[in-house]
């Protein structure tokens, strides 16, 4: 992936943002507030928030974004309170991952009803963003798998880097394949490409969450 960093000013703060422009001809399932589920998209665009974000209107501010970045046509947007520009980037056989990684609210998914996590907001400092990218054409179940398998390859690497928890509650994530081509019916972390995408996204999330705590560490 060719991923673009490019700065702008929010608030008086200094933001960075990842875009990822592959072009017409890839079809990628996401969570992510812009592009959510599965369908053609042209650009990923991983923004950068300030810490404390109060904006109600998540979705028009990225289509802002968007504009301002000369975004056009269907694409995905993601926003994060994390450091864009700490942005990991890992590779596997041809599988290819980027993820910012922020854990300040580690978070178990299977939690008691009366569980809170402290400040929870939409978009938390804690926020850990992934954008897998594979070079072959998925079904729309592979898509859905790859997206179980690069997330539990991603609570792997939490645990391994110390971090209690599955994720946070923030969490978001993109898998981008070809839109033509003979599709992958498999995704799953014992398939060719699932185990490449595993990889992938485990080695970007762990070195995101050791140069995380590195930061804390140092009071970066």
């Amino acid at each position: 992936m060719n991923i673009e960093l490019i700065w702008r000013s929010e608030e008086d703060v200094r933001l960075a943002a990842a875009i990822w422009r592959p072009g017409p001809g890839w079809r990628m399932i996401s969570s992510a507030l812009v592009g959510g589920g599965i369908g053609p998209a042209s650009w990923v665009l991983n923004a950068q928030v300030p810490g404390g974000y109060s904006r109600l209107d998540p979705v028009a501010h990225l289509s802002e974004l968007a504009d301002d970045f000369g975004l056009s046509g269907p694409g995905v947007g993601m926003l994060t309170a994390a450091a864009v520009e700490r942005l990991v980037t890992r590779s596997d056989e041809g599988a290819e991952v980027t993820a910012t990684v922020g854990l300040r609210v580690p978070t178990w998914a299977a939690a008691p009803p009366d569980a809170t996590d402290p400040e929870l907001a939409p978009i938390q400092v804690g926020t850990v963003n992934i954008v897998v990218s594979v070079p072959v054409a998925l079904s729309d179940a592979a898509l859905v798998n790859a997206v179980i398998t690069a997330t539990e390859a991603k609570t792997q690497a939490m645990l391994e880097a110390g971090y209690p928890g599955t994720g946070t509650a923030s969490d978001a994530i993109c898998v981008a394949a070809p839109a033509s081509g003979p599709p992958e019916p498999f995704a799953g972390p014992r398939s060719v490409w699932g185990a490449r995408i595993a990889r992938a996204v485990h080695a970007a999330v762990h070195a995101g969450a050791l140069d995380y705590t590195s930061r804390l560490q140092r009071g970066c």
